[in-house]
């Protein structure tokens, strides 16, 4: 067999496309069971290796992954940052083999803590609760990274039931254990054991099967209607200054027609100006009528402090009450430039050119819209379960503000629209999803979509949203329960390796 061959060129070749294999398990493919296959092809390849070939087949296996799954980086790098698109291309590169060093280190530690002759129910239990904690901290670690986590290929998979328990890095944990159940059930040389595996994924499938159908959450109020104004403007225009009056005439007339919903919500930075700029001559006329409509409206904005200086990228509300939420979690070298003293000169002699927004200082983030607390959250701040649920238990519903047009036609449009869907379903609550060309939502408790507008098409998505009240397990804990889950689990397994030897 190929797999028990000694060469290191097929290892390689077979890690590299245990990733690739991993990818069709994530949206727009969404073939949940790749998840499974991927990383049991993975643990396969680790198997009988020293430490560093194991470092070098997990990272060639992240390679695989995220190469294909997230090469989209290259194109605002190259159409918007003007760096060309080799250059591009090298960055997006360079990136993803440094974020594949998380993969590379599952396979080293998985073999280091091991050790010769452990059985394999025991270094499957290990691979997977290592691989758990690393992709746990490749969400945090330098401001956080969480793009095709396991968990978020399961969103339509029975898996999910164990979303609202444990979060998405609890399904990334099924996941794994799953492919560790099924290769246990093959290779183990006892009946015991496969018994064992058998009972094991009885109980993940099954007990997640049945968690689908639990009511976390519960209705708080009566159903209000929704407008969500998806003005599909070209990125390469939006910022023009000769494009600011008909980007505001065109939102503002989309908007007239729906004056009947309770809630109307534009993208992120659908004004394409500072809030200063416009205020007198296009806010406040904006204000009254929404006032006179008795409906709110949420718009995206860039916000200026009054002493000038530092700025955000914002929303605000207009209508009833007239409150901002600031973006926290910014994109590094998108919306900030990390290690500024020490980059600069090199962003200066590529000539990049950067936003330098700054993080908003809210504790928790919270609008009241349409009469009800809402968890606000702008871009990718919806990839970071931890954030977005502390708007919980107020909030009544969610809501997130992006622009992906950054990323033109690609795989980042239904990936992020899949972990918008996570938080739905981490939470209980509906979740409003307004983007400037797509992929506008209403998503569902369950995570389900309602209703969807087109991509790369001028649409109004309207529809009904149900306020919730009530919290989930992973609302009330976060990832500490399933972190501390894990640690536990692993000082176990370690503990009893040593023991047998």
């Amino acid at each position: 067999m190929i797999l028990s061959s000694p060469s290191p060129v097929w290892r390689a070749l077979l890690a590299f496309c245990a990733g690739v294999a991993t990818l069709p398990a994530f949206a727009p493919v969404s073939l949940y069971p790749f998840a499974v296959l991927g990383p049991a092809l993975l643990f396969l390849l680790l198997r009988g290796l020293r430490p560093g070939a194991a470092f070098r087949a997990g990272w060639l296996y992240g390679v695989g992954l995220l190469g294909p799954g997230v090469f989209w980086m290259h194109i605002s790098i190259d159409q918007f940052g003007n760096v060309g698109t080799p250059l591009a291309i090298l960055i997006t590169l360079a990136f993803i083999a440094a974020v594949a060093l998380f993969y590379a280190v599952t396979g080293w530690l998985t073999i280091r803590l091991s050790g010769e002759g452990a059985p394999i129910g025991g270094g499957l239990l290990l691979f997977s609760l290592i691989w758990v904690l690393l992709e746990w901290l490749r969400g945090w670690f330098l401001t956080g990274f969480p793009w095709l986590s396991l968990g978020y290929s399961q969103i339509d998979s029975p898996l999910s039931g164990w979303a609202p328990l444990l979060g998405v890095f609890g399904v990334s944990l099924a996941v794994l254990l799953t492919a560790g159940c099924l290769l246990s059930l093959f290779l183990s040389p006892g009946r015991r054991e496969r018994a064992f595996a058998l009972l094991g994924l009885a109980f993940l499938w099954g007990g997640g099967s049945l968690l689908t159908a639990v009511d976390w959450t519960r209705p708080a109020g009566e159903a209000l209607k929704v407008s969500i104004v998806q003005g599909n403007v070209p990125q390469h225009l939006k910022w023009k200054r000769e494009q600011l009056i008909p980007t505001l005439a065109l939102y503002s007339e989309l908007t007239r027609q729906h004056w009947e919903s309770d809630l109307i919500i534009w993208p992120e930075t659908a004004v394409p100006a500072f809030r200063h700029q416009v205020e007198e001559a296009f806010l406040e006329p904006l204000n009254r009528e929404a006032l006179k409509h008795e409906s709110d409206l949420l718009l995206g904005i860039a916000d200026q402090s009054p002493k000038g200086g530092d700025y955000y990228n914002a929303m605000l509300s207009l209508g009833d009450r007239r409150e901002t939420y600031q973006k926290r979690h910014l994109v590094p070298f998108g919306e900030f430039m990390p290690m500024k003293p020490l980059l600069e000169p090199l962003i200066d002699w590529l000539q990049i050119p950067m936003s330098d927004f700054s993080s908003g200082t809210q504790r928790r983030p919270l609008l009241t819209l349409a009469g009800y607390p809402a968890g606000i959250s702008i871009c990718y701040e919806d990839a970071f379960g931890e954030e977005v649920i502390q708007a919980l238990p107020e909030a009544a519903f969610l809501v997130n503000a992006s622009n992906d047009a950054w990323f033109g036609d690609s795989l980042a449009l239904p990936q992020h629209l899949e972990m918008a869907r996570m938080r739905s379903l981490e939470t209980g609550r509906y979740l409003l999803r307004a983007t400037n060309t797509g992929i506008s939502a209403i998503i569902g408790v369950k995570g389900e979509l309602q209703a969807v507008s087109p991509a790369f098409e001028r649409h109004v998505l309207s529809g009904m949203v149900v306020p919730m009240k009530g919290m989930t397990p992973y609302a009330r804990f976060g990832n500490w329960l399933l972190v501390g889950l894990c640690s536990l689990l692993l000082f176990s397994v370690l503990i009893l390796s040593r023991r047998r030897r």
